[in-house]
């Protein structure tokens, strides 16, 4: 291989293209997040949350405007990437409905299994010893399973796979990386989870998340482009942003 896959030459990398596009990935996300503020405000005023089915509204804008501005970062940090030589215009960073719909798709199949596991959980609580074997079964499985399916949304975004083949694709690129991915994981749970928690407690350090969320994306997407050439052996052409 030209060039293998490696977490620290993911770690520079993902720096440099940080680095160098800092103000145009900060715009991006601070004005997504008062977006998305803005309209929850306005869509709590327009729709009442008291009753359940203007609760269930609630929730689905959300969650849908939330996935609007996830795929539109991922789209924006792919395109920074591959423009490093050339202007862009901002209609490239916009999600596409194909993108949106596959995304949304995986979200509920996951949280479907998750809910449905939670509900196989609170049932085995009688049988305490059965319940806490299920549970770490449970806990291993997901975790594999998260570690060989995490790269499905950047193959939504930078090859418009559609859902269940944007899981195929990542289970199989992770083949025999699975120690990688779980470093890669822990890296991004610390950039995201830690500031997350802190917030919770300091609610001003919740601006935190405006630096390493954009920050963890990057590791991500970076990730994902140097696994595809390291699978494709080729030349690595993110190695000369370095």
């Amino acid at each position: 291989m030209y060039h293998p896959f490696l977490v620290s030459d993911i770690l520079f990398t993902s720096w440099y293209v940080f680095k160098k596009n800092f103000i145009t990935i900060m715009a991006f996300s601070i004005i997504s997040y008062f977006v998305l503020i803005a309209l929850e405000l306005i869509i709590g005023l327009l729709i009442s949350p008291d009753e359940f089915s203007g609760a269930t509204a609630i929730g689905f804008l959300i969650i849908f405007i939330q996935a609007y501005t996830t795929l539109g970062l991922y789209k924006l940090i792919f395109t920074l990437i591959d423009s490093e030589y050339y202007e862009f215009a901002f209609k490239q960073v916009l999600p596409g409905f194909k993108m949106l719909f596959s995304y949304l798709v995986v979200g509920f199949v996951m949280a479907f299994v998750i809910a449905n596991f939670a509900i196989l959980l609170k049932y085995m609580e009688r049988y305490p010893t059965a319940h806490d074997v299920i549970k770490g079964i449970g806990f291993t499985v997901a975790l594999y399973l998260f570690l060989r399916i995490m790269f499905f949304i950047t193959f939504i975004v930078d090859d418009q796979s559609g859902p269940f083949e944007s899981l195929k694709q990542s289970f199989r690129m992770t083949k025999g990386f699975i120690l990688k991915m779980l470093i890669i994981l822990l890296l991004i749970l610390l950039l995201v989870a830690v500031p997350a928690e802190m917030s919770a407690y300091y609610g001003f350090l919740s601006f935190l998340l405006a630096f390493t969320y954009p920050f963890a994306s990057i590791i991500l997407s970076v990730a994902y482009r140097k696994l595809v050439y390291s699978h494709q052996d080729v030349d690595d052409d993110l190695a000369e942003t370095k």
